[in-house]
């Protein structure tokens, strides 16, 4: 089974994002679900964002690497949203990542150092008409990838719901989300 890197969204560690790892964890897949808010959870996104801001996302992106720090290089990394900052950066950049699922945001390959690894198959997962993914750049980040991938698929859903996965949030979309979970499943098993 795999091993896998969770990083949370922007508002903190939720039961929603929880929830997921846990449903990993049942179906066999080691897991791992750092704190990058040091136990802080807010109940708006603009708190919570407010926050990264404060503290800094290369901070953020700092706290997220040295979670990865003396776990094993084979990794999974997935993020949730904000959580995609240190989950792109290092299925980019470590060495021996064996994948990646991006959930509601995608950065552009520039952002950490211009490739994606040919030997890193990655799903990237969002609302078409998330006013966050869809509207500021986020799937056209992911449409790039995905032409420049050699693995690499973007899985478009109906609505305009940021955070759709995660089932403690008000924007939760439960048929959404279980699609999301079943292909994230499905991904995981092919590569284990």
């Amino acid at each position: 089974m795999a091993e896998v890197l969770v990083f949370h969204h922007g508002h903190g560690l939720t039961v929603g994002v929880r929830g997921f790892a846990e449903r990993l964890r049942r179906a066999g897949h080691t897991v791992h679900t750092p704190d990058l808010y040091e136990g802080r959870v807010f109940d708006s996104l603009g708190e919570g964002v407010g926050y990264a801001e404060a503290v800094g996302f290369d901070t953020i992106t700092a706290r997220g690497t040295a979670a990865a720090e003396g776990l094993p290089a084979e990794l999974v990394y997935l993020g949730f949203s904000l959580g995609v900052l240190p989950a792109q950066r290092l299925a980019q950049t470590r060495p021996g990542a064996k994948g990646a699922l991006l959930f509601e945001a995608c950065l552009p390959l520039a952002e950490f150092g211009g490739a994606w690894p040919a030997d890193v198959p990655v799903q990237i997962h969002g609302m078409d008409a998330d006013p966050f993914f869809a509207g500021e750049g986020d799937v056209d980040a992911a449409r790039a990838l995905v032409e420049t991938a050699t693995d690499a698929e973007l899985f478009l859903y109906p609505g305009d719901g940021h955070l759709f996965t995660d089932s403690s949030l008000p924007s939760h979309d439960a048929v959404a989300a279980a699609r999301v979970e079943h292909r994230a499943l499905d991904f995981l098993d092919r590569i284990a």
